[in-house]
Formats: structure tokens, C-alpha cells, sequence
């Protein structure tokens, strides 16, 4: 399995993502339907590898994204959000005739979501090898993968060439399955999931999803299967419960931050993109951990999926806050 020789980030060069791009709008109450109308907030721009790289921007990492708008006002305000909080916007591809993805929102009663997505057949399922420009390959240190973006075979075959160029070129990999167990029964998307576990050096699960890509049936299971496999490191997202790390020699539990809840979009992306950028930055573990809770905390605070996006400054204040309240 072509692993890094050492450190489970790369500590030079970009980060690199690659994926879906859209608008979400939103329902503006919760137990709201759109079997009737109603009010909508947004365009807000979104996107899960979107959401990841823009947080990564504003913790002041070098940082890049791959991936595809039309030519359209929903893709003229991705582009430029991404821009504007200093992500390299370079290798997003511009399709005409084609629409930027979109994704509606509504929210039950109990605060689940429920969306209407238009991706595949939207300008993000334009994504493919053709794509890929070899300047922005050569600049990654870093490349952060998300399960989300694994809806065609076109990008699937994308996401392999960069994953082995990326490694080819010494660089490393993290790994967000954010998939839904339905993919799981499709033998090819199965084959690309082991494909991308091979080469990952960073995996980071939900709770939920620590076992859906082992065989092993129980949490410490699966963890201990996944590093025998030759990921470096295991960093299990729990949501209100917090968070754990794990590398086969250490354990390291972080509790959640306290805050009050008014949209869950985009946390997890925005824990991962964290973590990431806190680790290639030389940053400890539990450090990188907290700094992480703090990401994914403030980004429920904020509606839209991309509004709670924070730097390491406003990370502070959340943290120096949540310690007083327990002073």
C-alpha cells in the first residue's frame, strides 16, 4: 500500500480538494415542506469539499480546489467566495451550457435534513480526468478526499489519477467517507472506496461510518483493521459528543463545544478542514483536535453552510469562551 514515508502530512505545498460546487437555499422554519410554498433563504455557497477547502483558506493555508460551475451567477458566487477567503480557484472549470449544482434544504421538527440535489446532472457532473491541470497537481502537499464527490465513474477515475500523483510526488492523503450505505452495494464504488482506503494516511469518520469500510463489526474493530491497514491515523467525528484520535500507540478524546444549534451543514466538513490544515502547520495533535471541536462547533452557529467558516483568531475567542462558561 503506497504509503508516505513518515509523517501523516505533508508539510509543504497546497492542500488540494476536488468535487461537487453548488448553491444550497434553504427553508426558513423547521417542519417546513416543498410540497407547498414557502419562504427560502440563499443561494449560499456550498458544496462538501467547497465548504472543506474554504475553512482551510481562512486558517491561512496555501490551498486549491478542483472542480466545476456553470456559467451562471450560482457558479460566478462560488468562485468568488472561494477567492475572496484566498483559496487558489485556478483549476475550477467553467462549463458552458451547463448549470451550477444546486442542493434545497428543509428541516424537520427534530432538526434532520432532508435534500433535493441537482449534481449529477449539473456542471459538477462534467468533473473528469480532462479537468485535472498537471500545475495545480504539482503544487499539492496535501490532497483531501471526499466521499460525496464519488457520484460518477468520471470523477471516480479523476480522483485516482490525483491521488497517485499526489503520492507519486510524496505527497498524502486524508480520507472523509461522508457516504451513504446504499453506495456500499454498487461492487465498482466499493472497489473505489478500498482503492482511495489504500492510499490514505488520515481517515476521518463519522461515528457511524467507522465500520462501513471493514469488515470488522465494532468500532475498536474497524479502528484497529483500519490501521493495520496502513492508515496513520483515525480521527473519529462524534458530533455533540466530541471527538477521538487514534494511531495504534496513542488514544486522545476531546469533548464537543457547547453551543446552540441553528444549522448542522457543513460541521464535519469544517472539522476535517481544521484538522487538516492544523496538522500540515506543524500543530500537536490535541491542539489540532481542539482547534477542530472549535471549527465544527461555530459552523452550527451560522445558516448557510459556508457562513460559520472561521480563522484561527475567532476559533480562540469560541474556545477562551467555552472555558468561562465552565470557570
Amino acid at each position: 500500500m503506497p504509503k508516505s514515508d513518515s509523517n501523516a502530512f505533508s508539510p509543504s505545498g497546497q492542500i488540494l480538494t476536488m468535487g461537487e460546487i453548488l448553491v444550497e437555499i434553504m427553508a426558513t422554519e423547521r417542519g417546513q415542506s416543498f410540497r407547498e410554498p414557502g419562504t427560502l433563504i440563499g443561494p449560499y455557497a456550498s458544496g462538501a469539499p467547497a465548504i472543506f477547502i474554504d475553512q482551510v483558506a481562512r486558517l491561512g493555508s496555501p490551498c486549491a480546489m478542483i472542480g466545476c460551475v456553470g456559467e451562471d451567477d450560482f457558479g460566478t458566487l462560488n468562485v468568488e467566495r472561494l477567492r475572496k477567503d484566498g483559496v487558489d480557484v485556478s483549476g475550477i472549470a467553467v462549463i458552458k451550457g451547463a448549470t451550477t449544482g444546486s442542493a434545497f434544504v428543509t428541516y424537520r421538527a427534530d432538526g434532520e435534513r432532508d435534500f433535493i440535489f441537482n449534481i449529477t446532472n449539473s456542471a459538477s457532473g462534467h468533473l473528469s480526468v480532462a479537468q485535472l491541470r498537471e500545475d495545480v497537481l504539482r503544487q499539492c502537499g496535501h490532497f483531501h478526499v471526499m466521499g460525496s464527490s464519488l457520484f460518477s465513474f468520471r470523477i471516480i477515475e479523476a480522483m485516482k489519477k490525483v491521488i497517485e500523483t499526489v503520492k507519486a510526488n510524496g505527497g498524502t492523503v486524508s480520507f472523509d467517507p461522508n457516504i451513504r450505505k446504499e453506495m456500499l452495494r454498487i461492487p465498482e464504488m466499493r472497489e473505489a472506496l478500498d482503492f482511495i482506503l489504500d492510499y490514505t494516511d488520515v481517515f476521518l469518520p463519522s461515528g457511524h461510518e467507522v465500520t462501513l469500510l471493514a469488515n470488522a463489526k465494532t468500532e475498536r474493530g474497524a479502528i484497529d483493521e483500519l490501521l493495520e491497514r496502513g492508515v496513520r491515523e483515525v480521527v473519529v467525528k462524534r458530533g455533540k459528543d466530541g471527538c477521538s484520535f487514534y494511531d495504534g500507540k496513542q488514544e486522545i478524546s476531546v469533548p464537543a463545544l457547547a453551543v446552540e444549534e441553528i444549522d448542522p451543514t457543513g460541521a464535519g466538513d469544517c472539522f476535517g478542514a481544521t484538522y487538516v490544515a492544523s496538522r500540515t502547520q506543524g500543530m500537536d495533535i490535541e491542539r489540532a483536535l481542539r482547534y477542530a471541536s472549535a471549527s465544527g462547533a461555530r459552523a452550527v452557529t451560522f445558516r448557510g453552510p459556508m457562513e460559520g467558516t472561521g480563522s484561527y483568531a475567532e476559533l480562540d475567542a469560541l474556545l477562551e469562551q467555552s472555558e468561562s462558561n465552565h470557570d
